[in-house]
């Protein structure tokens, strides 16, 4: 197979096929039989019912997203590794991490907070995108996104400068706009349902879906216990009455309450315990909630569906320029397929980053990457390949392209500035945040 060309790309957009796909097997980097730990969501919830029945155990308490799905005309039990949601997120990172390095150009929106970072310890790089930019790709909800929302653009609010007001009234039957600020939202989706219009705002459906499932699960269970090499197990700890001295075992030296001393409680460890200030044993225990699985394999499947590129329109350039008939449409052809381009670079940059997906889950991929057009008319899939160096040309290629029809990406990011009332807002939640941690 060779790498696809933007001419094949192109008459993928215009043509009949339908949608690109990408299916890959993978397995646990420690082996087949390797344990793996899927996330966990919220409350546990009882393991679908038929795995109790058929195989005649009690019914199990499971923090895994577990369902029954139809494989080769079997109900085989599935759980979910890595959610839309989370491939998305992975996909905007890949895309931001390929953006630095300067592989690939493409529209980016930022809050620019280095100029407070500095001195302002309550700013810290770590967790401001790392280098004091926080960038559409990594905010939530994309260009919608209050931190965004409640930034500035020359000294005015993003919402009423011209891209925010521009972005307000985008929609699919007018999507340039979010073509030229924020493409990946156009890709991966977004409902701009707490801006000026509320539930009436901008809304586009993702286009690009991607999802990695475990297939043939089986549950295991996690021991957990610590030993304190320092033997302290049983006794009374207490908050100091001096605030430098954080706790204490001295009952008049404890701060007091009702002239009682007040025993250090924090989060859910019980009140007094030296566990709270972490020291002592931790009782050897299972948790079987959250204990792993085996996996018969892993499998990620990502679609680009072309119909929802198609939906979207383009009627003006990216100056705001009405365009007649003819060239709309050759417009939006040229729109799409750097649409397409950005969105099967997303999943090239995605495979180069690997599939750690969190601890104790991480996978290798068992074959080459490689896609497929899907056909509309019933016919045999089509395969083709895309290296990561294909790939970053395909989207030059396909952009440069597409800005001889009007419709060019900016080639510097648009910088924003955060309110002061957003500076505050982070600030003081994070004083109580370090408060709450001390209590």
């Amino acid at each position: 197979m060779k790498d696809l060309t933007l001419e094949q790309l192109s008459k993928a957009i215009e043509g009949r096929t339908v949608a690109i796909r990408s299916t890959t097997r993978l397995e646990p980097i420690g082996g087949p039989t390797d344990k793996v730990f899927p996330p966990t969501f919220g409350d546990e919830t009882y393991v679908p019912e038929p795995l109790a029945f058929e195989r005649k155990v009690p019914s199990r308490r499971t923090k895994y997203a577990l369902e029954w799905r139809r494989i080769d005309g079997q109900s085989v039990l599935c759980v979910v590794l890595d959610s839309v949601a989370s491939q998305a997120n992975r996909l905007e990172e890949a895309l931001l991490r390929a953006y630095d390095a300067g592989r690939l150009r493409f529209p980016l929106v930022r809050v620019d907070f280095t100029h407070l970072t500095h001195d302002d310890p309550a700013l810290d790089l770590s967790t401001l995108g790392g280098d004091g930019y926080l960038t559409a790709l990594e905010a939530p909800h994309r260009l919608a996104d209050a931190l965004l929302r409640d930034s500035l653009l020359d000294g005015t609010p993003f919402r009423a400068s011209k891209p925010g007001r521009a972005f307000t009234d985008a929609s699919p039957s007018n999507a340039t706009a979010l073509y030229k600020f924020c493409p990946t939202a156009l890709l991966l989706g977004i409902w701009d349902s707490t801006g000026p219009k509320g539930g009436l705002g901008s809304k586009f459906q993702r286009a690009l879906a991607s999802e990695i499932v475990g297939v043939g699960v089986e549950l295991g269970v996690k021991a957990k216990s610590r030993i304190d090499p320092a033997g302290i197990e049983k006794t009374d700890v207490y908050e100091a009455a001096d605030p430098e001295q954080e706790w204490t075992t001295d009952p008049d030296k404890a701060k007091k309450k009702s002239g009682k001393p007040v025993l250090v409680k924090r989060g859910g460890d019980k009140s007094g315990k030296p566990s709270v200030i972490n020291h002592g044993n931790v009782t050897p225990g299972l948790d079987a909630a959250a204990g792993g699985v085996t996996l018969d394999w892993a499998e990620q499947v990502s679609v680009l569906s072309l119909p929802a590129l198609r939906r979207l329109r383009f009627p003006t350039n990216v100056e705001g320029e009405r365009l007649d008939r003819e060239s709309q449409l050759a417009a939006e052809r040229a729109a799409r397929t750097a649409l397409a381009a950005l969105a099967l670079a997303a999943q090239v940059e995605q495979r180069q980053d690997g599939y750690d997906l969190r601890s104790r889950c991480a996978f290798r991929p068992l074959s080459p990457h490689s896609f497929e057009f899907l056909s509309g008319d019933g016919g045999a899939p089509e395969a083709f390949i895309l290296s990561t160096d294909a790939a970053q040309k395909l989207v030059a290629d396909a952009s440069k392209a597409a800005a001889g029809f009007g419709m060019s990406w900016p080639s510097e990011p648009i910088d924003l500035v955060p309110s002061e009332k957003l500076v505050a807002l982070i600030r003081h939640s994070r004083a109580l945040t370090i408060e709450e941690g001390d209590e």
